[in-house]
């Protein structure tokens, strides 16, 4: 096709705005989906998608819309909505040349917004604002029309309306996209692509989502991956109506896929370039593998089922290139794996798609992140991010952790409280601003330690579900963190370890003696449960020995018998707690690995 009567777009909004609800509409009055085939969601392909009301993969469509007698070639690429996905979004941003801007006229402007709109500035994207909702009774159309403004700095006539549940206003929409979105700039004289993102077929390998950034793409040639060197021949090429279409051919400017044949994990990287063996140009910039945020343990339920984990983790990883593992052992819960996620709701959503899919109820502990340790002395530089790793002696080595910098916007009655949120969770507020509507913009930058520590459960919570939240993450900077230990019997529970703030510390050795006393069954012997951190215990519980009533079968006598077996009873409770280890059950771990 031409590429002048190219439009390659996405849809950028805050969860809940409407983007997939707005994507129906935009399918059904092209054409490009048939009103009896339609339903809600449509490019939401999985049914964790369909329940939780979130895109979780990006999905493309291509529209064909006639307009004034000429036909135009609309290439929609619907991005996740959630923070976590953000690097999905601003690799799918790379390979359009305009975005929708949508905001709920209901909430008006929310924290995400803000998030998604930088990314599309830092590309230099056409912007269309549009305001979705406008049916609603509650919609406050022309307080988010001036918020819209000030973001934007554009004018009242700039600003659509719209409801993408009834389709008001649409038919404007896909006018402005094809006069405002420019058409793809002229093909540079090679032949290249950009990777947006990819799925897993038995039958076709992996299969790549691509935008032709320049040149031609055709079944049966060979191409290279350019970031990993690595070859393939194209089985099939094809475009997105939004199933798949075969096509012989796919040229500059258009959206499709290329089945590779490629069945081994770590060759696809979202941000890569797929070019010609007699390609002269070099690889599109901006590509860097994504790079885990939170850690966290899986172990299967039984330590037969390790190997079927460990094939399961690898095929997710055909269709999910940020996930990233290694074998690991505990030595109490068996072998598993150190996995790596993006975020908190990946963790979610990876687990769930190991019931679903794999059938497997695996052992998860609590996600950590991970800490660059510089030894003071050598200046060797090493990654942690298992808390029994962690030097227990910091003197001689500097710590760096990763910070992020979060926007809140909040109604105002609730600033007071979320300033003494910030300081609970050591987080530095840079900036306030009134937002409109009575409401205030607030940018912190806080460790992102602190953010796992359920500041967004409790932000929501704080804010009556008022307070809506983003992040990006920032350079890494110095750590006040210790590693707490937790004794049992005397012996350091490596599954129990956490590395905490130094300012929170003695609160948080506390609440971990206090939580194993009530979940450990009593035993035997006397079971000491001690939080020890920085060479000296800094908290202490006992549980008292299992007591046997060894007189109870006694009717009257003298009392010496009675205390001659109390006695004896007494002798043999010590030798045991000499000789005695204190059995800790495995639920015991999966208890203390929940948050409360």
């Amino acid at each position: 096709m031409n590429p002048e009567d190219i439009r390659n777009f996405s849809i950028i909004a805050h969860i809940d705005h409407g983007k997939s609800t707005l994507a129906d509409r935009l399918l059904e009055i092209t054409g490009t989906i048939e009103k009896r085939k339609m339903k809600e969601q449509i490019l939401d392909t999985m049914d964790l998608e369909r329940e939780r009301g979130i895109t979780i993969k990006m999905q493309p469509a291509r529209m064909i819309y006639n307009l004034k007698g000429k036909d135009y070639c609309l290439n929609l690429i619907d991005t996740p909505g959630h923070i976590d996905f953000s690097y999905e979004v601003s690799r799918a941003l790379k390979a359009v040349e305009g975005v929708i801007l949508l905001v709920d006229a209901t909430q008006g402007v929310q924290a995400q917004t803000l998030t998604v709109l930088d990314m599309a500035r830092e590309l230099d994207l056409k912007v269309i604002p549009v305001i979705n909702k406008i049916d609603l009774p509650l919609a406050r159309v022309d307080e988010t029309k001036l918020e819209v403004m000030e973001l934007l700095g554009c004018q009242p006539e700039d600003i659509l309306e719209v409801s993408s549940k009834t389709g008001q206003g649409v038919l404007e929409l896909l006018e402005k996209i094809i006069d405002i979105i420019p058409p793809p700039r002229k093909s540079l004289g090679g032949d290249r692509a950009l990777v947006f993102d990819y799925e897993y077929s038995n039958h076709k390998g992996i299969i790549v989502y691509m935008r032709v950034m320049d040149g031609k793409f055709s079944k049966g040639e060979t191409f290279i991956f350019m970031g990993v060197n690595e070859k393939f021949i194209a089985l099939e090429t094809g475009i997105f109506s939004p199933s798949k279409l075969t096509t012989n051919l796919l040229s500059t400017g258009e959206i499709g896929y290329i089945a590779t044949g490629l069945k081994k994990p770590d060759i696809v990287r979202i941000g890569d370039t797929i070019a010609s063996l007699k390609n002269t140009l070099p690889a599109i910039s901006g590509y860097r593998p994504p790079r885990p945020v939170v850690w966290a343990s899986i172990y299967p339920e039984s330590q037969d089922d390790l190997d079927y984990l460990r094939q399961s983790l690898e095929k997710l990883k055909l269709s999910d290139s940020s996930l990233e593992f290694e074998e690991e052992s505990s030595g109490v819960l068996g072998r598993g794996f150190r996995v790596g996620f993006l975020g908190m709701l990946h963790v979610e959503i990876t687990t769930e798609r190991l019931k679903r899919e794999f059938n497997l109820l695996p052992i998860i502990t609590s996600p950590t992140i991970s800490y660059q340790i510089i030894n003071k002395n050598s200046g060797k530089i090493e990654e942690i991010y298992a808390p029994h790793l962690f030097p227990e002696d910091t003197k001689n080595f500097t710590i760096k952790e990763d910070w992020v910098l979060i926007r809140i916007i909040t109604p105002i009655e609730y600033l007071n409280g979320i300033v003494q949120l910030a300081y609970d969770y050591e987080a530095q507020i840079v900036k306030t601003d009134n937002f409109g509507d009575n409401r205030t913009l607030i940018e912190m930058e806080m460790p992102l330690r602190e953010l796992m520590r359920n500041f967004f459960d409790n932000l929501k919570s704080l804010s009556s579900g008022f307070a809506s939240f983003s992040y990006t993450r920032l350079e890494s900077r110095s750590a006040d963190v210790v590693r707490l230990d937790i004794l049992v019997g005397g012996e350091s529970v490596n599954a129990f370890s956490k590395i905490v703030s130094r300012k929170r510390l003695e609160k948080e050795a506390l609440a971990s003696v206090e939580k194993l006393k009530k979940i450990l069954p009593k035993q035997l012997i006397t079971i000491k449960i001690q939080a020890k951190a920085l060479g000296r215990i800094i908290a202490s519980r006992s549980i008292a020995a299992l007591r046997k009533d060894v007189t109870g079968y006694l009717y009257g006598g003298d009392v010496t018998r009675k205390m001659k077996l109390l006695e004896k009873q007494k002798k043999g409770k010590k030798k045991m707690q000499k000789m005695g280890k204190v059995n800790i059950p495995q639920d015991a771990f999966l208890k203390m690995m929940r948050s409360e």
